[in-house]
C-alpha cells in the first residue's frame, strides 16, 4: 500500500538513482538501546535441556532480568533486591500490550488475564508455585497493584473495593506470614484471593479463602526462627493505652516471641508494619472497639505463653507464678481459680453400657498440661485468623452484580526440612495437587485435546504426579490421611499409641512405588523431590481438637469476641467421627481444583537461588532441582509440539467474523454456512499461512500466539479503520458546516444592519395596521428607519449642540429628527414653525433655534416625558401630521408634522412597551391650552401638488398610496455566481444520492446466539443513510469479456433514440418571486433544470432562471415517441471497433462505497454539479442540486410564506447540445456498467441521446450499416 502524502505538503520527486542501493540511515540512539540478554521466551532456545534452562536463567538473573516466558508461562527467580521494576512508569509500559509487545514480567501475566476476561468473557486464575522463599507473595501483590491501577471506575464503591483488596496485603502478612530460615516474609497460610468484575471490568467485590494456617508455629519456632509477624509488630509499637490495658512489655519477655532467640530482621521494620497493619485494617472497616478485641486475643496468647508449669510432691503440674494466670484470667474475663484448674487437670467421665458413669478430676502432669496451654493458644489464633478473614469477605462483599472472577492464588510453596511433619505433609500434598493441574491443564489435557480433536502433533512424554494425590489422599486403597484418621480413631486417648497404631498401618502402603516406610519416620517420592516425614505427634496434629475442659473456659468468658471466635463445638453425645486436620485440608485442596479448573489459568512458576537470600549468589545445583521437579524442560516441549491457541469455531466466529468482508458487513455477521466453515473462511481471508492453524472436530487451533495477536491486531485496527472513516466524514461535514456558516456570516454581515432597519420598518407596518394612506416615497424599497437622523449619538457637531441643549448626559437617543411644530399666535392664524426633535428612553425633547447677540442657540423647549403620553394621533390620510396626547399642561398638546412620522409613532410605542395608543382618524382632537380644546380636520384635495396645506384647523392633502400599502420589495440583483464549496478534501465516491451498487448482505445471528442479530459494536459502525433515489448499477469485470465468434451475425444495433424531450411545468396558480425566485403568471409554462428535495425547484423561462414552489407547478404531458428505426442489414463478421468515449458523466460502479454528506461532493466521485462544464452538466437528465440541502428530506413542502430565501441562482450554461450516441462496444468497459439491451423508442443510454446526430457528428445507424457492407464486400 502506497503512504500517503499529508495535506499542503509539498514532496519533492526524488530521482530514480538515488533511491537504487539506498542504506537507512544508523541511528545512533540503538547503541544506548538494552540489549536482551539470554532468551526471553525459552520455547526459542535452540538445545532443549535442564543445562540449558538454567544457564538461560543465570545469564537474565545476573544482569536484573529476573522474568522468562515458557510460551504464556511465567518463570520468575528471586532477585532479594529491589530492582525498581515495580514502578507506575513500568506498569503503564504493560498496559493494553500484548505478551510479546513488552519484556516478560508479571505485569504482562497480569495483563493477560485482566485483558482475556474482558474479551472473552471467561474467568481467569493466576496460579503462583514454587518453593517457600521464590517470590510468591510478592508476585501476587504485584499483580493485585497491577489490576487494581487497570480496571478503571471512577465510582467510590469500586475504589473502595480497591483499596481494600490492597489492604488486604499487609494485614494478612502480619497475620499469617513469619520468617524462617529460607525466607525472611514466608507464607505460613495460603489463600485464594477472588476479585469479582462487573460487565465494565470495574472490581465490585472480592472474597479471600484461607488455607491451612501453620497454627504450630505461635508456640514454637526453631533456633533463628520468629512467630507471626504481629506478636512483633504488637510489642514493639503498640500504643501508651494499649500497654497499660494489656500489660504489654517487649517480645523478650514472652516465652512464644524469644524462645528462637530472633526478635528482629534486618530488612523488616516491625513498627513501620504495625503502622501499615493498623492502617489496613481501617481501610478494611474493622472498627476501634474489633480493633481492641484482636489486640486483647493477641495479649492473651502472650501470656498464655508464659505460664509455666512445675512438677509437686505428688508429680503433679502445679502453676509456678499465679500472678500470670490472674492476668490471663482478667484478659479472657473469667475466675482465675478457673483458669488454673483447667489449666492443670482434665475432668474425665467413665461410661457403662452406654450410660453415663462417674466424673473425675485428673491431675495432669507439666507436660500434658503445657500441651493443654499450647492447644488454647494455638486455637485462640486460628480462630481469630478466620475471623479476619470472614470479616475482610464481608467488608469486601460485591456491591452489585458480578460477570467474572480473577483469582490469584498465593500458596505456601513446597517445603523440605530436616525434621519434617504433619505440616509439611499438609503443605507438599496442597502442591502436589496444583502440580496436578498443571500437569492436568498443559500436559495431559493439551495431548487428550489433540487426540479427541483429530490434530496432527508429536506426543510428549511426561511424569504424571497422580499417583502421589492417590497415595495420600484415596480412601481406598486407604493413603496417609485415612491411615492418620484409623489410628486416631482406634487410639485417641494416647497420642503415643495412635503414633505406634499409624506406623502398623502405613505398611500396607509399601507396595506404592512412592512410599517407603522406615520404621518411626516413612519417605514419599513428591514431584519435588523425596521427604522424610517423622510420625512423632503426627496423629495429635491431625485430631487437632480443644479437649472439653478448656471449650468449658471458654464458653465461661464474659468476653462475648472470645465465645464468638468458637462458635461451633462438639456435641459430647454423637457418635459421628468430627473432621480431622487431614479431612479439612483435604476438602479445602479439593475445593481450591475445583474453583481453579472453572477458570482460564495464567501461571508464574517463581524459582528461589539460594538458600541464604543472596542477591549475588545463584545455587546451580539446587536451581537444577527446582527445573527439574517443575517440569520446565517437559513444559517447553509441549509448548514448541502444539499449539499456543484453541476455542471452538463458534467462540473464534464471534471474535473475529469483522476481518473477513465474506463473514461480515457494516459490523453484522453475514456468514450463512456453518461456523466450522466460517471459521476456515476468516483464517483464509487474513492471509494466514495454512500450517499455522488447523481445524479440529469442534476447535480452531492456532500453532503461535504470534498469530493470535496479529488477529487481535487486525481486529483492533478494523474498528480504528471504522473510527477513521467516521472522522473523515465528520470532518468533512465539519468543514461543509464551517464553509456554509462563513457564507452566512458574510451574507449576515453585508445585510445585518439593513435587516434590522428592515424589521423596524416592518413593526411600523404592524402599528399602521393598513389604517392610513402612504406617501409613494414611504414605500420605496430601500427605505430604513434609520431612527436617529441628527446623529446626535454619533457625536456630530449638531448632535453634540442637540444633546447638551437637552441635558441627556449619557441617555441613548432612540429617534431625533426635524420637524413643523403648530405654534398658535394672538390674534393671528395658527402656523408651523423649525422644531428639533429628540426622543430618550424616558422623554420626548422639542429643540428650538433662536438668536442671541448675533449667534444661533439651541435651548430646550418643551421636555415631554414619555409616562405622561396617553396617545399619538394620526390621520388616516398620507399627510405627515401627528399629535401628541399627553395630561393637561399649560402648553397643550404638541402638534408636529414629520416626514417620519410612522417611524416616530414606532418607536413612542415600542419604549412604552405599548402603553401609548395610536389613533387614526379624519378629525382629531387636541388640547390646545389648558382648558382649551380644538380640533384638526383632515380632507383630501387635489390641488396640493406637495405635501400638504394647513389652514383654519383644516389640513389639505392630495391621495397617497391606499390603505395597507406595503414597502416594495427590494430590486432584483444581477444573478450572481454560485461558487462550490470547496473548501477540505472532499470524500471518495458513494453516499445517499447515488448508493453503491454492492447489493448489502442480511444480518445473521452469531452462532450459539438465538438472538436477533446485532453488530459486535453497533456505536462503531457507520452506515450510509437511506437514498431517495436508488439506481441498481451492476458491477463488471476489469477483464473484458471474450470476443464473440466469427461469422455470427451481430445483435441489430439498437434504434437511434429519441430527442430527449425537456420537462415542462405550468403554473397552476400566479406567484410574486422575490429575490432570486421566478415570479409566474398563471399558465405560464416553465423548463425544469433541477428539482430541489425541500419543495422548491429552479425553473427556467426563456433565458432567466429562478425558484418557484413545487406545489405551484403541474407536469405538461409530454409528446409522444417516434418510432424506432428499421435495423440494419445483418453482416457476417464483426469487426472491432474503437470505443468513442461519452461526454456524460458516468458513475464509476467499481468505486467503494463511502458515505458522505449532502452538498459536500457528488456521490459517484465526480465533480460537483456547480463545477461541471457545459457539457458534462447538460449529460444527467437530472442534475444534482447546487443548494445545500438534505438528500433524506421527505416533508410535504413547506408553505411559501415560511420559505426561507434562497441564495442568489448561479448563472447556467449556455444550452446544452445533446451529446452524440456511442457506438455499440464490444467489450465490457471497466469502471462502467454493463450497457442494458435496447428497447423500443428509448436510447442506449437510458433515454437521454439524441434522436439524431448533433452538428458535426454522423448518423451511428448509417455508419455501421456501410461498415457492414464494406465487411461484406471484402469477403
Amino acid at each position: 500500500m502506497a503512504i500517503s502524502k499529508k495535506a499542503g505538503k509539498k514532496v519533492t520527486p526524488s530521482s530514480k538513482k538515488a533511491d537504487q542501493g539506498k542504506v537507512a540511515k544508523a541511528d545512533w540512539k540503538e547503541g544506548f538501546k538494552k540489549k536482551t540478554v539470554g532468551v526471553a521466551d525459552m520455547t526459542l532456545l535452540t538445545t532443549i535441556s535442564n543445562e540449558s534452562i538454567n544457564d538461560n536463567l543465570q545469564k537474565r538473573w545476573t544482569t536484573g532480568e529476573i522474568y522468562t516466558y515458557i510460551g504464556a508461562v511465567l518463570i520468575s527467580v528471586n532477585p532479594f533486591r529491589d530492582l525498581g521494576i515495580y514502578t507506575d512508569e513500568v506498569l503503564a509500559k504493560y498496559r493494553g500490550k500484548n505478551r510479546l509487545e513488552v519484556p516478560p514480567h508479571v505485569f504482562g501475566i497480569a495483563e493477560s488475564a485482566y485483558y482475556n476476561m474482558n474479551a472473552y468473557h471467561e474467568n481467569q486464575c493466576v496460579i503462583i508455585s514454587g518453593e517457600s522463599g521464590a517470590g510468591k507473595t510478592e508476585a501476587a501483590k504485584r499483580i493485585m497493584q497491577y489490576i487494581a491501577a487497570v480496571s478503571g471506575g471512577q465510582d467510590s464503591s469500586i475504589q473502595e473495593i480497591k483499596d481494600m483488596v490492597l489492604a488486604t496485603n499487609p494485614l494478612l502478612e502480619s497475620f499469617g506470614c513469619a520468617k524462617t530460615l529460607r525466607n525472611n516474609n514466608s507464607s505460613r497460610h495460603g489463600k485464594y484471593l477472588e476479585i469479582m468484575f462487573n460487565t465494565h471490568g470495574e472490581p465490585v467485590g472480592a472474597q479471600i479463602t484461607n488455607y491451612l494456617l501453620e497454627k504450630g508455629r505461635v508456640v514454637g519456632q526453631i533456633e533463628n526462627e520468629r512467630n507471626f509477624h504481629i506478636f512483633y509488630q504488637f510489642t514493639k509499637a503498640a500504643t501508651d493505652d494499649q500497654r497499660e490495658a494489656f500489660g504489654l512489655q517487649g517480645p523478650e519477655a514472652y516465652a512464644y516471641t524469644s524462645m528462637s532467640n530472633c526478635l528482629d530482621v534486618s530488612d523488616i521494620d516491625d513498627t513501620k508494619d504495625y503502622r501499615d497493619t493498623i492502617k489496613a485494617m481501617e481501610t478494611i472497616g474493622l472498627t476501634e472497639a474489633e480493633q481492641h478485641e484482636i489486640f486483647k486475643m493477641l495479649a492473651i496468647i502472650l501470656w498464655l505463653g508464659n505460664v509455666q508449669f512445675a512438677e509437686g510432691d505428688d508429680s503433679n503440674s502445679v502453676i509456678a507464678d499465679t500472678d500470670v494466670t490472674d492476668f490471663v484470667a482478667y484478659l479472657m474475663e473469667v475466675d482465675s481459680a478457673l483458669v488454673q484448674k483447667a489449666l492443670t487437670t482434665r475432668v474425665v467421665e467413665t461410661q457403662r453400657g452406654g450410660r453415663r458413669g462417674s466424673v473425675y478430676d485428673v491431675p495432669l502432669n507439666p507436660s500434658q498440661a503445657t500441651s493443654g496451654r499450647d492447644a488454647l493458644s494455638k486455637a485462640i489464633y486460628n480462630n481469630l485468623f478466620e475471623w479476619i478473614v470472614s470479616r475482610i469477605n464481608v467488608s469486601m462483599k460485591p456491591r452489585s452484580a458480578s460477570a467474572h472472577v480473577i483469582g490469584i492464588l498465593d500458596i505456601f510453596g513446597f517445603e523440605i526440612f530436616e525434621d519434617n511433619s504433619f505440616e509439611q505433609l499438609c503443605i507438599n500434598y496442597v502442591n502436589e495437587k496444583l502440580q496436578q493441574i498443571f500437569i492436568e491443564l498443559t500436559l495431559k489435557t493439551e495431548q487428550e485435546e489433540y487426540v479427541r480433536e483429530q490434530i496432527k502433533w508429536t506426543p510428549i512424554k511426561y511424569f504424571n504426579n497422580k499417583v502421589v494425590c492417590d497415595l495420600i489422599e484415596e480412601k481406598r486403597p486407604p493413603g496417609i490421611f485415612a491411615a492418620l484418621n484409623d489410628a486416631c480413631a482406634t487410639a485417641h486417648a494416647d497420642p503415643t499409641a495412635a503414633d505406634n497404631s499409624f506406623v502398623q498401618r502405613t505398611a500396607m502402603l509399601s507396595s506404592n512405588a512412592h512410599f517407603e516406610a522406615r520404621g518411626a519416620q516413612f519417605l514419599v517420592k513428591h514431584y519435588a523431590g523425596d521427604v522424610m516425614y517423622n510420625v512423632a505427634g503426627m496423629t495429635d496434629k491431625n485430631k487437632d481438637s480443644l479437649i472439653k475442659d478448656l471449650l468449658d473456659l471458654v464458653a465461661g468468658s464474659g468476653n462475648e469476641f472470645l465465645q464468638k471466635l468458637f462458635p461451633d463445638r462438639p456435641d459430647p453425645n454423637s457418635k459421628k467421627r468430627p473432621p480431622t486436620a487431614g479431612d479439612r485440608i483435604k476438602a479445602s485442596a479439593g475445593a481450591l481444583v475445583e474453583n481453579l479448573m472453572k477458570a482460564q489459568p495464567s501461571y508464574i512458576r517463581t524459582i528461589k537461588p539460594n538458600q541464604n537470600r543472596s542477591s549475588s549468589e545463584y545455587d546451580i545445583k539446587a536451581i537444577l532441582h527446582q527445573i527439574k521437579y517443575l517440569g520446565l524442560q517437559e513444559n517447553i516441549r509441549v509448548r514448541r509440539a502444539g499449539f499456543a491457541y484453541r476455542n471452538t469455531f463458534e467462540k473464534m466466529v464471534e471474535r473475529f467474523y469483522l476481518l473477513s468482508p465474506n463473514t461480515s458487513y457494516a459490523g453484522d455477521y453475514t456468514w450463512n454456512g456453518d461456523p466450522k466453515s466460517g471459521c476456515e473462511q476468516i483464517l483464509k481471508d487474513t492471509g494466514i499461512a495454512r500450517d499455522e492453524w488447523q481445524m479440529g472436530v469442534t476447535k480452531a487451533f492456532i500453532k503461535n500466539p504470534e498469530t493470535l495477536f496479529a488477529l487481535e491486531t487486525m481486529r483492533d485496527r478494523y474498528w480504528h479503520n471504522m473510527a477513521g472513516r467516521i472522522q473523515r466524514a465528520f470532518r468533512n461535514y465539519m468543514r461543509y458546516k464551517h464553509e456554509c456558516a462563513r457564507r452566512i456570516q458574510r451574507f449576515w454581515k453585508n445585510n445585518k444592519e439593513g435587516i434590522v432597519y428592515a424589521q423596524i420598518r416592518d413593526h411600523g407596518h404592524q402599528v399602521l395596521a393598513g389604517r392610513k394612506e402612504r406617501r409613494r416615497f414611504s414605500l420605496i424599497s430601500y427605505r430604513r428607519f434609520m431612527g436617529d437622523y441628527l446623529n446626535i449619538n454619533g457625536k456630530s457637531a449638531l448632535g453634540q449642540e442637540l444633546a447638551a441643549a437637552c441635558g441627556l448626559g449619557s441617555d441613548n437617543v432612540t429617534f431625533s429628527s426635524r420637524i413643523q411644530l403648530l405654534v398658535s399666535k394672538l390674534g393671528r392664524s395658527s402656523k408651523l414653525s423649525p422644531r428639533f426633535l429628540v426622543v430618550t428612553e424616558r422623554a420626548v425633547h422639542i429643540v428650538i433655534t433662536t438668536e442671541r447677540d448675533g449667534q444661533v442657540v439651541n435651548t430646550l423647549e418643551r421636555k415631554i416625558p414619555l409616562v405622561t403620553i396617553n396617545s399619538i394621533g394620526l390621520s388616516n390620510l398620507r399627510d405627515d401630521w401627528m399629535i401628541i396626547n399627553g395630561a393637561i399642561s399649560e402648553e397643550g398638546d404638541p402638534v408636529i408634522s414629520c416626514y417620519f412620522k410612522t417611524e416616530l409613532a414606532s418607536n413612542l410605542i415600542k419604549l412604552s412597551k405599548s402603553s401609548i395608543n395610536l389613533n387614526i382618524a379624519p378629525v382629531l382632537d387636541y388640547n390646545k391650552k389648558r382648558d382649551k380644546k380644538a380640533q384638526i380636520k383632515f380632507i383630501k384635495d387635489e390641488t396640493v401638488k406637495k405635501d400638504d396645506l394647513y389652514k383654519s384647523h383644516t389640513v389639505h392633502v392630495a391621495s397617497g398610496e391606499p390603505l395597507g400599502s406595503l414597502s416594495r420589495p427590494p430590486a432584483k440583483r444581477k444573478p450572481g455566481v454560485v461558487r462550490p464549496i470547496t473548501q477540505g478534501k472532499l470524500l471518495r465516491a458513494g453516499g445517499p444520492s447515488k448508493p453503491s451498487s454492492r447489493s448489502v448482505p442480511a444480518a445473521r445471528p452469531l452462532p450459539g446466539s438465538s438472538s436477533k442479530p446485532a453488530a459486535a459494536l453497533p456505536a462503531a459502525v457507520v452506515k450510509a443513510p437511506t437514498a431517495i433515489k436508488h439506481t441498481p448499477v451492476q458491477t463488471t469485470a476489469h477483464k473484458a469479456p471474450p470476443a464473440p465468434p466469427r461469422n455470427t451475425a451481430p445483435p441489430p444495433p439498437p434504434p437511434p433514440p429519441a430527442e430527449p424531450q425537456k420537462p415542462m411545468y405550468r403554473a397552476k396558480f400566479a406567484f410574486e418571486g422575490q429575490e432570486g425566485e421566478m415570479s409566474l403568471a398563471k399558465d405560464d409554462v416553465v423548463e425544469l433544470v433541477e428539482k430541489d428535495n425541500n419543495g422548491w425547484w429552479l425553473v427556467r423561462q426563456g433565458d432567466v432562471e429562478g425558484w418557484a414552489p413545487n406545489n405551484y407547478l403541474e407536469l405538461v404531458p409530454p409528446k409522444s415517441a417516434p418510432s424506432p428505426a428499421p435495423a440494419p442489414p445483418p453482416r457476417t463478421r464483426p469487426v472491432p471497433t474503437p470505443v468513442s468515449k461519452p461526454t456524460s458523466v458516468a458513475a464509476n460502479a467499481s468505486a467503494k462505497p463511502i458515505a458522505v454528506f449532502p452538498g459536500m461532493a457528488s456521490s459517484n466521485g465526480s465533480s460537483a454539479p456547480w463545477k461541471r462544464t457545459a457539457s458534462a452538466a447538460t449529460a444527467d437528465s437530472s442534475p444534482a442540486s447546487s443548494r445545500p440541502s438534505s438528500s433524506l428530506a421527505n416533508k410535504p413542502a413547506p408553505p411559501v410564506a415560511t420559505k426561507p430565501k434562497p441564495p442568489p441562482v448561479a448563472s447556467k450554461p449556455g444550452v446544452p447540445k445533446p451529446p452524440a450516441k456511442p457506438p455499440i462496444p464490444s467489450a465490457a468497459r471497466p469502471n462502467a456498467a454493463p450497457a442494458m439491451p435496447p428497447r423500443p423508442g428509448a436510447g442506449g443510454n437510458g433515454g437521454t441521446s439524441t434522436a439524431r446526430a448533433a452538428p458535426g457528428q454522423m448518423d451511428l445507424a448509417a455508419a455501421l450499416a456501410r461498415r457492414a457492407q464494406r465487411m461484406a464486400e471484402d469477403e
